[in-house]
């Protein structure tokens, strides 16, 4: 290590008494991570590694740092829970102790494809295979900006120190700390590299707003006439598989900004769920992810380095990271103008909602705010099954400021540009969980596919009884009676009873809104 880098690490309290390896390339790294024992390769070259005990998120371990800069802004409560400056410091000083004893991997990227918003982040792991994980989920700086690259946030990962929540303040040995005022994102006690990615997602959900830009959990794509769309949803809904379209360019399957100038990439990777991934049903994802260079996070694979991406015996929450360039059709640069199509994916778990409608943009608005998706198994650490949960900005556990103020931005965005807002549920028909059945994805693509080739722009509409919504009677390539959940239920009266009761929830869970909205944007949710 060069004696500027060791100045830099001293800079960020680290005084290393090892080796440090800093900024290097995906070959050099995997060749740690392999010498290293932390995972092995397939046949096809990709990475496996295993992130047991935690295989997905730890929301009930993420904490917020209290600080009078920074107090006024968050939306405190269960998603973002305060932590105080002496916990903190505690916490963070153990950490850097922790790190300064080890060998480690430090890696200066950036977040956010337009350079007028992008944010340099520095992470510092003793993980190899971590640290290509950064590499593949964030953008590389070109070589003249890494001789010159000031950190404005630093990650310090330290997967294998446990939290001591007498001393520390956490609730468990695991933590996952921000503080916005140190500009510090500190993850102690779970391998998940998950965490690592979707904290800086929250660090941009912060910076951005304050700057005129709204951040928003959402694929994007560009089709060839340059339309734009958005894919909003959370974990498991179908973000990346149906933004990893063969006949359109995508932009990033996960995390975007939309500026005065239009939608531009957080990342410069996809992190997509990888279980029961085939060539056949998602032939762009399976490619990405049997390259060398891909991680393939808690996937099984056999003696013979031959994944099974059918095998969810460690977790459903299967992935693959690997480098947005590995999808052929990837828009160079990640940027593109302003968005014609804005979807809304829920994974319906009571199979009631159609599985596509046109809002007007007061429902647009009431289901932005909603947020009703279930949480898919796997995600979170706890959930085996599909739980019902309503995600304000289809990304609560991501928003550090209000809902409102990502919701206002959407309203004005919308006024500007005149986008048209769908809801596509990509959860149950026939019947609830465990009674019906996953909408074919067969057919959610062909009719996403009519949507955003303009084919049902002025088809026949039929207006839900119970949740209001606009759908369309007739989707080329798509049986009629699918087009109407009800009728797929062997009992219609049974999807009445769930329709009721669905609609109760959400007029309960909007209660909270009410006040910020306007009359037109109260009435436009269930009757």
């Amino acid at each position: 290590m060069s004696e500027p880098s060791v100045r830099e690490l001293k800079r960020h309290g680290i005084a290393s008494r090892a080796k440090v390896h800093w900024d290097l390339g995906p070959a050099q790294l995997i060749e740690h991570a392999i010498r290293r024992g932390e995972g092995r390769l397939t046949s096809d070259g990709a990475f496996v590694a295993v992130t047991t005990p935690h295989t997905g998120r730890s929301p009930n371990d993420k904490f917020v740092v209290r600080e009078p800069a920074t107090e006024k802004d968050i939306w405190w409560g269960t998603v973002n829970v305060p932590l105080d400056y002496d916990h903190y410091s505690r916490l963070k000083a153990d950490v850097l102790e922790h790190l300064s004893g080890q060998d480690l991997f430090v890696r200066d990227v950036w977040a956010g494809a337009d350079p007028r918003y992008r944010i340099a982040i520095r992470s510092i792991s003793p993980n190899a295979w971590h640290t290509l994980f950064v590499n593949n989920m964030f953008i590389e700086p070109l070589a003249r900006e890494l001789d010159r690259f000031d950190p404005g946030f630093l990650i310090l990962h330290a997967p294998e120190f446990e939290a001591d929540p007498a001393r520390h303040g956490s609730r468990s040995s695991t933590a996952i700390v921000l503080s916005f005022a140190d500009r510090v994102v500190l993850i102690a006690g779970t391998r998940y590299a998950g965490e690592m990615k979707k904290s800086i997602f929250t660090v941009m959900n912060y910076v951005l707003p304050k700057r005129g830009v709204m951040s928003m959990h959402c694929s994007a794509n560009i089709g060839r006439h340059g339309d734009v769309a958005l894919f909003f949803g959370l974990s498991g809904t179908g973000k990346t598989t149906l933004s990893a379209d063969p006949n359109r360019s995508l932009i990033g399957d996960d995390e975007h900004g939309w500026s005065d100038a239009g939608v531009f990439n957080f990342e410069g990777g996809n992190y997509a769920k990888a279980i029961h991934l085939t060539a056949k049903s998602e032939p762009l994802i399976y490619s990405a992810s049997r390259r060398f260079g891909a991680i393939l996070e808690n996937v099984v694979v056999d003696e013979a380095g031959e994944p099974d991406f059918h095998d969810g015996s460690v977790t459903e929450n299967t992935r693959s990271s690997y480098p947005i360039d590995f999808i052929n059709v990837a828009v160079p640069g990640g940027m593109a103008g302003h968005p014609s199509h804005i979807v809304f994916l829920t994974a319906d778990a009571f199979g009631v909602l159609p599985p596509i409608a046109k809002l007007t943009h007061d429902q647009a608005m009431y289901h932005f705010l909603s947020g009703y998706t279930a949480k898919v198994a796997g995600t979170e650490r706890g959930v085996t099954e599909p739980k019902v949960t309503f995600s304000a900005c289809f990304g609560a556990p991501f928003l550090p400021l209000e809902p409102a103020v990502y919701a206002r931005m959407l309203g004005d965005k919308l006024k500007a540009h005149d986008a048209q807002c769908w809801l596509v549920n990509t959860g149950w028909t026939g019947g609830p969980y465990g009674v019906g059945h996953r909408m074919l994805l067969a057919d959610t693509r062909a009719m996403v596919d009519a949507m955003l080739g303009g084919r049902l722009d002025h088809v026949e509409t039929r207006q839900d009884p119970v949740f209001g919504l606009h759908v369309p009677v007739h989707v080329p390539a798509v049986p009629d009676e699918v087009l109407d959940p009800r009728r797929t239920w062997p009992d219609p009266a049974a999807w009445d009873e769930q329709a009721a009761k669905l609609a109760a929830m959400f007029r309960d869970n909007f209660r909270k809104f009410e006040a910020g909205v306007t009359e037109s944007v109260r009435s436009a949710g269930p009757r």
